[in-house]
């Protein structure tokens, strides 16, 4: 049977169809929140048991309550087995990662006078712990490893642990567990979904609990943190993902297909959409596609055609640029490629998108492994008012503020009579010539 690839003539659209493309996975969790909510029960009532029962229930590993965390042993293993061509790749995508992050760092504190006598300013410090969620279910990701870890440990974070699926073989993938050790994080343990929420929100006996959790996952993991979020801070909305590639009249149609493709190979959740206003550029990508279908496996294919020949993906076609300009602001995409002979012209019409890809050598598969910027990104819509994932989410500031007699006189008065019309006694009498007399008139 031969797949058609969905084609959207996006001025053609009811309101109600322009919604649909617009939907998300995410959109509705309830199902989900309702499947997990006994599994982070259980839990948090049943530590170590809980995880391990789950390992065998949803990933097919048998695992015993003590064998949680990964050992020194399987840090060693993974490095003797894990094909040295793949370490140093890892390597370097780890040297590019954390160059970029070490250049996101702000300085620890900054202070500056605004009147005489008044100085204010911000301080930085780590939070105290976070873990790192990289995901199983539909391969490995030591990538997201990477680009987890790395950003934590620049920041400073005193205590970065890694939760990640154990595989049928009870182990860490060994890639990750690499991944691991040169993010510079030796504390890795086995937990999925939900559960690996659940493990890091209440803490285990082995697991220990956690300030925040960061990394991207299944409905289930998300459906997990949106009911944990008043035990963990659950970090950025990062779910299946989702590409926008945006190609003008100049733009290669056969690069378009190709690029089209990366996001949609994820699984049948994601979303992926040609966004065009060349009727020529339009049909030629479309017509390309399939034959990149040829040259992947026949899983890859199917998550790929079934996002592609739906209302999650395949081909928008706008009337004008603005229009294309419009869509993409209100979609909020992942990632956004720019395929034109002069992207840069197209960057300044771009408010919303997690991401930007600019011309034909930026390939989203580079971005997502070791161009440098992080590539767990805000989804579902959540660029409108998320930044991507950087050191910043593993930071915290506090203000900072001193005042001498000289900034407290003239600021007092103004406080005083702030507090007095808001009917707060206390903070006029603070400011008042009560403080006055309890330091002794000085």
């Amino acid at each position: 049977m031969t797949t058609t690839i969905a084609l959207h003539e996006l001025a053609k659209l009811t309101d109600a169809e322009r919604e649909t493309l617009l939907a998300r996975a995410e959109d509705d969790l309830s199902l989900e929140m309702e499947q997990v909510a006994p599994i982070l029960e259980a839990v948090r009532s049943e530590g170590d048991a809980a995880l391990a029962h789950f390992a065998q229930k949803f990933d097919g590993a048998n695992i015993e309550p003590d064998q949680i965390a990964a050992t020194e042993a399987d840090f060693d293993e993974a490095f003797q087995i894990l094909d040295p061509e793949m370490i140093k790749t890892l390597e370097y995508a780890a040297d590019n990662i954390r160059r970029f992050h070490q250049d996101q760092m702000p300085q620890d504190m900054w202070m500056k006078e605004i009147r005489p006598g008044v100085v204010v300013g911000e301080r930085y410090s780590p939070i105290d712990s976070v873990a790192c969620y990289s995901p199983r279910g539909k391969g490995s990701f030591p990538s997201v490893t990477l680009m987890t870890a790395i950003p934590a440990v620049v920041a400073g974070v005193p205590t970065p642990i890694i939760i990640t699926p154990p595989g049928k073989d009870g182990k860490v993938d060994a890639a990750t567990l690499v991944a691991a050790r040169i993010a510079g994080v030796d504390k890795v343990y086995k937990a999925g979904g939900g559960q690996a929420v659940a493990a890091v929100a209440y803490g285990t006996e082995t697991i220990p609990r956690c300030r925040k959790i960061e990394g991207p996952g299944s409905p289930w993991f998300v459906a997990a943190k949106r009911l944990l979020s008043h035990r963990i801070d659950t970090g950025l909305p990062a779910g299946p993902s989702e590409v926008i590639v945006l190609a003008d009249e100049t733009a290669n149609p056969e690069l378009a297909a190709l690029d089209i493709i990366i996001e949609s190979e994820h699984g049948s959740d994601s979303s992926a959409f040609l966004i065009t206003w060349s009727k020529e550029v339009a049909d030629k990508a479309r017509a390309a596609i399939p034959n990149y279908w040829k040259e992947m496996s026949a899983e890859r294919v199917g998550y790929s055609s079934a996002v592609l020949s739906g209302n999650s993906g395949g081909i928008v076609l706008c009337e004008t640029r603005q229009q294309a300009y419009d869509f993409i602001n209100e979609y909020a995409p992942e990632h956004l490629q720019v395929l034109s002979k002069e992207p840069f012209e197209h960057l300044h019409h771009i408010r919303n998108a997690s991401e930007i890809l600019l011309g034909e050598y930026a390939a989203g598969s580079i971005a997502n492994y070791m161009m440098g910027p992080n590539c767990v990104l805000p989804t579902s819509g959540a660029a409108h008012s998320h930044s991507p994932l950087g050191v910043h989410s593993f930071l915290k500031s506090c203000s900072v503020g001193h005042m001498t007699r000289t900034g407290f006189n003239e600021m007092a008065p103004h406080t005083h009579r702030f507090a007095t019309y808001e009917g707060f006694d206390a903070h006029a009498n603070a400011v008042s010539d009560l403080r006055r007399k309890a330091m002794g008139n000085s």
